[in-house]
């Protein structure tokens, strides 16, 4: 049977015939090593630590954020006690019950644990804010009240430093030196003569008001002593007896025990005064015994102290 002219290819029509599917589907061999290829790297790529730590981080939270399947153990056993799903744990009624987890925190980093309220801590204290609810809120401190707190600092430093300037002159007056040696003149020789002569007697029996000036030489002597002491210690022989010794080196050396000075109450709250008022006492004690200005540095010769503007610092201007 003949073919109908139907049947017959038309060659003369325009129309592209689609490519069979048996040729979609083939590969080439060249496409086949560039997939082969990508598919070994793909396989042989070690992720980096970031990489695995968003995995991580990303299988976490899809888990917090699926509730505990019915098959689980656990739940199971919950059930068992009572528990249904979409209700909280503990007695029923208790409308301030949980019901749901409670949320995870991750710590990041490898700071310790407690550095972050240290740090929150330290940021309340700098913007003013103190902990503490008896203490109250933190006043920072203003450009004049730190301009005043430091001008009494200074003025505090600046007296303590004349107390000591007061107590040498009142050491040097019952020493016996004269007026020349108490202003300044031969000092060194002034502080060899007042030293040889208040260590003679214990120190309790000397004033208060320059007490403090021989307990101070007499600690730094003591130092200096265990000091050349310790150094000389290193080259003798424990069993060498020495005629020349004196009791200190006696004592340095172990021989006999040091006698160890008791507290002194009375020091001690002479201490606790203010600079201001202890240089009072000292001036008013050196112009009542001595008849001699701290501020004039002039020792007068009448008990009246003609010429002496006045007993205080801004008399004398």
């Amino acid at each position: 049977m003949a073919p109908s002219q139907e049947d017959e290819d038309d060659y003369m029509s325009m129309a592209i015939p689609e490519p069979s599917s048996t040729l979609s589907r083939s590969e080439t061999s060249v496409q086949r090593r560039a997939r082969q290829k990508r598919e070994a790297e793909a396989r042989a790529h070690q992720p980096s630590k970031a990489e695995l730590a968003r995995q991580a981080e990303t299988k976490r939270d899809e888990a917090l954020k699926t509730s505990l399947p019915t098959t689980s153990k656990g739940f199971q056993m919950m059930a068992k006690l009572g528990f249904k799903a979409g209700s909280a744990l503990g007695r029923e009624g208790n409308e301030h019950a949980r019901t749901e987890p409670l949320g995870v925190v991750v710590k990041e980093g490898r700071a310790g644990v407690g550095l972050e309220g240290e740090k929150k801590r330290k940021f309340r204290e700098d913007v003013g804010i103190q902990d503490g609810a008896e203490e109250g809120n933190k006043k920072r401190e203003t450009e004049g009240e730190f301009r005043e707190r430091q001008g009494r600092e200074r003025e505090e430093k600046r007296l303590e430093g004349m107390c000591w300037g007061a107590m040498k002159v009142l050491e040097g007056f019952e020493s016996g030196q004269d007026v020349g040696e108490v202003n300044g003149h031969d000092e060194k020789k002034g502080e060899v003569e007042v030293e040889e002569k208040t260590t003679a007697k214990p120190t309790k029996q000397i004033n208060v008001l320059w007490r403090g000036l021989v307990r101070d030489r007499q600690e730094k002597e003591r130092e200096r002593r265990m000091r050349y002491d310790l150094h000389q210690s290193l080259s003798r022989n424990a069993a060498y007896d020495d005629p020349d010794e004196d009791e200190q080196d006696r004592q340095a050396w172990g021989r006999e025990e040091e006698e160890v000075e008791e507290e002194d109450g009375e020091l001690e709250e002479f201490k606790q005064l203010e600079p201001a008022e202890r240089l009072r006492r000292m001036v008013e004690h050196l112009r009542d015994k001595w008849r001699y200005c701290f501020w004039c540095k002039y020792q007068y010769p009448e008990e009246e102290m003609e010429g002496c503007p006045g007993l205080t610092e801004d008399e004398h201007g």
